[in-house]
């Protein structure tokens, strides 16, 4: 069975890929490798090309008999979206439509999408459960929320069958050490924590010390990149099953301070990590925690390496592997 998985060079993308060829399924990776790494792509085919191209995503589906698709391709910066909106809307929101007319041009109807915890906007309450109002403040959030529109309007018009995946803050490295986070540039806080320890980097900056949380700094949930890997196969399972359409949070259900992270970091590295305060970011939420009941109830998805340690020291490896050889 051939998956299309566009940009599957990424970081979620490339661990997605591995875990569906270990699965049984073949991947057929469709990446303009803008941030993409082609060197991460150790299973399945690979095609160069940018969801805008319909013409030549239609020529894809076709060539490889593509039963699913898997959309990752997407810009996901949220203080760029603050800064050039046209940007997100043009890649993410346009492209999704490009990568839709494709699929219904060939008669493809099954797609996971990575959406994003972004959709939710500001908590009205310590958990976010998935019937959370969906009011992002940000276009990044917002672009993702128009693509699931999108699906709910082609599945009622076209009888497309989709999941959304809304990730919550992905992190980690594969635990064979095949494959991890690298990004440029990278704003992601865990590598650039473990840069700091690795001493590529001087000091970490915390974007915000006055947030109304116990420490003054912002609370994320941290879900390992392999869990969520698992949870897009799961996922794809369940609609060959005729499983109810649906959105998903992708998370542990335990909030982490950037304090709690950093102090986690230098335990598991035995290394020191600086810091520098900085002004918060435009577009960033005091806490996001996710209530992942429903995916786990209906799926059956459990996290295996999303403790905070755990997680923590895959990446150092990843970040030592790199450093060091």
């Amino acid at each position: 069975m051939a998956v299309l998985v566009t940009g599957g060079a990424g970081y979620i993308g490339s661990h997605t890929v591995k875990r569906l060829s270990q699965c049984g399924y073949w991947p057929v990776v469709y990446d303009n490798l803008i941030y993409g790494h082609r060197e991460a792509l150790l299973r399945g085919d690979f095609v160069h090309g940018d969801v805008h191209d319909t013409a030549r995503l239609i020529h894809v589906l076709r060539q490889y008999q593509i039963t699913a698709v898997m959309h990752f391709a997407a810009f996901a910066y949220v203080g760029e979206s603050v800064q050039d909106p046209l940007k997100y809307y043009a890649n993410n929101v346009a492209g999704s439509l490009s990568l839709l007319q494709a699929m219904r041009a060939v008669g493809v109807q099954h797609i996971i999408f990575s959406s994003t915890c972004a959709v939710y906007g500001i908590p009205q309450r310590p958990v976010l459960t998935e019937e959370h109002p969906l009011c992002p403040i940000n276009p990044y959030g917002e672009s993702k929320l128009f693509v699931e529109r999108m699906l709910q309007a082609s599945a009622a018009a076209y009888g497309l069958r989709w999941i959304s995946l809304r990730y919550f803050n992905a992190a980690g490295a594969d635990p064979e050490g095949e494959l991890g986070e690298s990004h440029a540039p990278e704003t992601h806080l865990i590598p650039l924590v473990l840069s700091v320890a690795s001493g590529r980097r001087s000091d970490v900056a915390i974007f915000g010390t006055d947030y109304a949380t116990a420490d003054g700094t912002c609370v994320r949930d941290y879900i390992h990149v392999s869990d969520l890997a698992e949870a897009h196969v799961r996922a794809l399972q369940a609609l060959e099953t005729d499983k109810a359409q649906t959105a998903y949070n992708l998370g542990t259900g335990t909030g982490y301070s950037v304090r709690q992270v950093i102090e986690t970091a230098a335990h598991v590295t035995e290394r020191p990590v600086a810091t520098q305060a900085a002004p918060r970011r435009p577009g960033d939420p005091p806490c996001l925690v996710a209530a992942a009941d429903k995916i786990r109830s209906a799926l059956g998805w459990q996290p295996r390496y999303s403790d905070l340690s755990t997680l923590i020291a895959t990446a150092w490896r990843w970040e030592c592997q790199r450093r060091y050889g």
